[in-house]
Protein backbone atom coordinates (compact mmCIF):
# COMPACT_ATOMS: atom_id res chain seq x y z
CA UNK A 1 0.00 0.00 0.00
CA UNK A 2 1.42 3.80 -0.76
CA UNK A 3 0.86 6.72 1.22
CA UNK A 4 1.38 9.72 0.14
CA UNK A 5 3.01 11.80 2.57
CA UNK A 6 2.01 15.36 3.44
CA UNK A 7 3.89 18.17 1.63
CA UNK A 8 5.80 20.80 4.08
CA UNK A 9 3.32 23.45 2.83
CA UNK A 10 0.54 20.96 4.15
CA UNK A 11 -3.11 22.54 3.95
CA UNK A 12 -2.05 26.13 4.20
CA UNK A 13 -3.34 28.35 1.68
CA UNK A 14 -0.34 30.10 -0.68
CA UNK A 15 0.25 33.51 -0.33
CA UNK A 16 -1.30 34.63 -3.62
CA UNK A 17 -4.77 32.90 -2.73
CA UNK A 18 -5.11 34.47 0.88
CA UNK A 19 -4.02 38.14 -0.60
CA UNK A 20 -6.92 37.22 -3.51
CA UNK A 21 -9.46 36.68 -0.89
CA UNK A 22 -8.90 39.48 1.27
CA UNK A 23 -8.71 41.80 -1.52
CA UNK A 24 -12.34 40.41 -2.42
CA UNK A 25 -13.59 40.42 0.66
CA UNK A 26 -12.64 43.87 1.03
CA UNK A 27 -14.15 45.13 -1.97
CA UNK A 28 -17.33 43.21 -0.98
CA UNK A 29 -17.32 45.05 1.95
CA UNK A 30 -16.83 48.47 0.86
CA UNK A 31 -19.92 48.04 -2.21
CA UNK A 32 -21.82 47.03 0.81
CA UNK A 33 -20.95 50.03 3.25
CA UNK A 34 -21.68 51.99 -0.25
CA UNK A 35 -25.09 50.81 -0.16
CA UNK A 36 -25.78 52.27 3.34
CA UNK A 37 -25.47 56.08 2.84
CA UNK A 38 -28.34 57.63 4.80
CA UNK A 39 -28.88 54.89 7.16
CA UNK A 40 -28.09 55.48 10.62
CA UNK A 41 -28.43 53.22 13.67
CA UNK A 42 -29.11 54.85 17.17
CA UNK A 43 -27.24 52.64 19.76
CA UNK A 44 -27.53 53.38 23.81
CA UNK A 45 -25.22 55.19 25.18
CA UNK A 46 -24.86 52.40 27.92
CA UNK A 47 -24.89 49.71 25.78
CA UNK A 48 -21.38 49.27 24.29
CA UNK A 49 -18.21 49.12 26.57
CA UNK A 50 -15.12 51.47 26.80
CA UNK A 51 -13.65 52.03 23.78
CA UNK A 52 -10.64 51.34 24.91
CA UNK A 53 -9.32 49.37 27.61
CA UNK A 54 -6.02 50.30 29.10
CA UNK A 55 -4.44 47.60 31.41
CA UNK A 56 -2.03 48.29 33.95
CA UNK A 57 1.00 46.90 34.34
CA UNK A 58 1.24 44.08 36.96
CA UNK A 59 1.17 44.91 40.34
CA UNK A 60 4.32 44.12 41.58
CA UNK A 61 4.65 48.04 39.52
CA UNK A 62 2.06 49.46 41.05
CA UNK A 63 4.16 52.53 42.60
CA UNK A 64 5.73 53.01 39.28
CA UNK A 65 4.43 56.24 37.42
CA UNK A 66 3.56 54.24 33.89
CA UNK A 67 1.36 52.08 36.02
CA UNK A 68 -0.50 54.86 37.69
CA UNK A 69 -0.66 56.67 34.22
CA UNK A 70 -2.59 53.37 32.78
CA UNK A 71 -4.35 53.59 35.89
CA UNK A 72 -6.06 57.02 36.28
CA UNK A 73 -6.76 57.17 32.11
CA UNK A 74 -8.35 53.69 32.80
CA UNK A 75 -10.44 55.65 35.15
CA UNK A 76 -11.06 58.70 32.86
CA UNK A 77 -11.93 56.75 30.00
CA UNK A 78 -14.10 54.24 32.14
CA UNK A 79 -15.53 57.18 33.80
CA UNK A 80 -16.45 58.88 30.77
CA UNK A 81 -18.82 55.95 29.50
CA UNK A 82 -20.72 56.12 32.71
CA UNK A 83 -20.92 59.64 32.27
CA UNK A 84 -21.93 59.69 28.54
CA UNK A 85 -24.75 57.68 30.13
CA UNK A 86 -25.98 59.92 32.65
CA UNK A 87 -26.08 62.62 30.07
CA UNK A 88 -28.39 60.59 27.53
CA UNK A 89 -30.79 59.73 30.73
CA UNK A 90 -30.54 63.74 31.60
CA UNK A 91 -29.09 62.57 35.14
CA UNK A 92 -27.34 65.44 37.12
CA UNK A 93 -26.80 63.62 40.30
CA UNK A 94 -25.75 60.81 38.18
CA UNK A 95 -23.25 62.86 36.89
CA UNK A 96 -21.91 64.28 40.18
CA UNK A 97 -22.11 60.99 42.03
CA UNK A 98 -19.69 59.39 39.08
CA UNK A 99 -17.02 62.85 39.20
CA UNK A 100 -16.70 62.33 43.02
CA UNK A 101 -16.66 58.78 42.51
CA UNK A 102 -13.77 59.46 39.92
CA UNK A 103 -12.42 61.64 42.26
CA UNK A 104 -12.11 59.19 45.41
CA UNK A 105 -9.93 56.44 42.23
CA UNK A 106 -8.32 58.87 41.02
CA UNK A 107 -6.71 60.34 44.25
CA UNK A 108 -5.75 56.44 45.39
CA UNK A 109 -4.04 55.67 42.26
CA UNK A 110 -2.15 59.15 42.24
CA UNK A 111 -1.16 58.55 46.32
CA UNK A 112 0.54 55.36 44.87
CA UNK A 113 2.81 57.30 42.48
CA UNK A 114 6.78 57.04 43.42
CA UNK A 115 6.98 60.27 41.23
CA UNK A 116 6.19 63.67 43.46
CA UNK A 117 5.13 65.87 39.82
CA UNK A 118 2.61 62.84 38.94
CA UNK A 119 1.28 62.98 42.46
CA UNK A 120 0.66 66.55 42.28
CA UNK A 121 -1.08 65.97 39.11
CA UNK A 122 -2.88 63.25 39.58
CA UNK A 123 -4.15 65.63 43.18
CA UNK A 124 -5.09 68.46 40.57
CA UNK A 125 -7.18 65.77 38.47
CA UNK A 126 -9.02 64.56 41.78
CA UNK A 127 -9.30 68.08 43.06
CA UNK A 128 -10.74 69.27 39.46
CA UNK A 129 -13.71 65.93 39.87
CA UNK A 130 -14.46 66.79 42.90
CA UNK A 131 -15.15 70.68 42.19
CA UNK A 132 -16.85 68.87 39.14
CA UNK A 133 -19.34 66.81 41.54
CA UNK A 134 -19.96 70.00 43.36
CA UNK A 135 -21.67 72.05 40.86
CA UNK A 136 -24.82 72.80 39.93
CA UNK A 137 -24.79 72.21 36.52
CA UNK A 138 -22.02 68.81 36.54
CA UNK A 139 -22.62 68.60 32.69
CA UNK A 140 -20.88 72.16 32.28
CA UNK A 141 -17.82 70.41 33.92
CA UNK A 142 -17.91 67.57 31.76
CA UNK A 143 -18.31 69.86 27.98
CA UNK A 144 -15.23 71.89 29.41
CA UNK A 145 -12.67 71.06 31.84
CA UNK A 146 -13.33 67.25 31.65
CA UNK A 147 -12.66 67.35 27.80
CA UNK A 148 -9.00 67.78 28.65
CA UNK A 149 -8.50 66.86 32.57
CA UNK A 150 -6.25 63.89 31.59
CA UNK A 151 -3.53 65.96 29.78
CA UNK A 152 -2.41 67.20 33.52
CA UNK A 153 -0.74 63.82 33.91
CA UNK A 154 0.88 63.45 30.22
CA UNK A 155 4.21 65.37 30.89
CA UNK A 156 4.52 62.49 34.18
CA UNK A 157 4.23 59.56 31.80
CA UNK A 158 7.38 57.83 31.01
CA UNK A 159 7.25 56.27 27.50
Amino acid sequence: MLRRTPSKEGNRVPQRRRTAVTTALIAVLAVAAAGCDGIEIEVPAGSLPAPVSIAPVPSASAGQPKYVCSTVYKILTEGAVRLAEHTANDDAAGLQRTFADMASQVTTAGEQSTDPAQRTAAGEIAAALTEGSRQTDPEAFLTGEFATIGQRLDGTCPE
